[in-house]
């Protein structure tokens, strides 16, 4: 635990050191980062913060519980957990753990069932894989669409692989409660909730942007991989339009990034749930999702 310690407290020492003497470099990389939140990252994610909280409160977990149920009970969990599948693709990361967070404080999932739900519902939006990677990087829709049907399948798999993580699920699914919340007293919650959520997703995404700027000026062929481990965004830039740049966008889209994790552990403070099942879950889904497009990319790509 001391040696621990120890190696940790040199590598924010050694961080210090090299942020004091490339200062300028430094504050360049931190204003473009902020310019990124500000043009795409606060616009893309905090209208959905937003409103996933509002249905999550307004009772949409227990009203889609029916529907949901057949597919959910694969799971091992009840249909309320497939409303933070479903919205945790449509807005991005990290909004599907921030769903399953909202469904165990209001009592619609147990502890284990809601960390089971993390390991496969907190994944990147349609707008990254079609718009970002398809057409920016791949100059191709039809490369978007597959990539995204890949990080689609691959939730799913990971999904099954934990199916058997924790308690077993209940006998009779939670009912939704017989007086909702007022609309406006719940609007103003959400909101409320989603303001310093944003502002953490935000500082996570510069820390990390300044993190990876040496990386992406390393002229090897490890530089864009590492770049992914740590922060997505910075990764699409040097991804090459070509097999290998389709199976490493899809590897890195499923296991989101240090970034992604951290933002997941914020929107997870305070609520009792462990970020540790989603580490484990991105990890096997970025191992689908690197096998799947490796299977398709001599069929998509160029």
């Amino acid at each position: 635990m001391k040696a621990l310690r120890r190696t940790n407290l040199l590598l924010c020492a050694a961080l210090l050191v090299w942020f004091l003497a490339d200062a300028a470099n430094v504050r360049r990389a931190a204003s473009d980062a902020l310019k990124l939140c500000a043009a795409s990252v606060i616009p893309a994610l905090f209208p959905f913060l937003v409103v996933t909280g509002l249905l999550i409160s307004l009772g949409f977990g227990a009203l889609v519980s029916p529907t949901l149920a057949p597919l959910m009970s694969l799971y091992r969990l009840p249909g309320s957990a497939g409303s933070a599948v479903l919205l945790g693709l449509l807005g991005g990361y990290p909004v599907g753990a921030r769903t399953a967070a909202d469904l165990y404080r209001l009592g619609l999932l147990t502890k284990k069932e809601a960390e089971r739900l993390l390991t496969f519902c907190n994944n990147a939006n349609p707008a990254f894989f079609i718009s970002v990677l398809g057409n920016g990087v791949f100059h191709s829709t039809r490369a978007g669409v597959w990539l995204l049907l890949i990080h689609i399948l691959a939730a799913l798999l990971t999904g099954l692989v934990f199916r058997g993580h924790g308690d077993a699920p209940r006998t009779r699914p939670p009912a939704l409660p017989d007086t909702p919340p007022e609309f406006f007293p719940a609007f103003v919650e959400a909101v409320g909730n989603a303001a310093p959520a944003m502002l953490r997703v935000c500082a996570f995404v510069v820390f990390f942007s300044v993190l990876v700027r040496p990386l992406r000026d390393w002229n090897s062929p490890a530089a864009a991989p590492c770049v992914g481990l740590l922060e997505l965004f910075s990764l699409t830039p040097m991804l090459t339009p070509d097999a290998r740049g389709f199976v490493l966008a899809s590897l890195c889209a499923g296991w989101g990034g240090v970034s992604a994790l951290a933002q997941t552990a914020a929107v997870l403070e305070n609520t009792g749930l462990s970020v540790r099942p989603c580490l484990r879950g991105k990890a096997v889904q970025a191992a689908f999702s690197g096998l799947l497009a490796a299977a398709l990319c001599a069929s998509v790509t160029p």
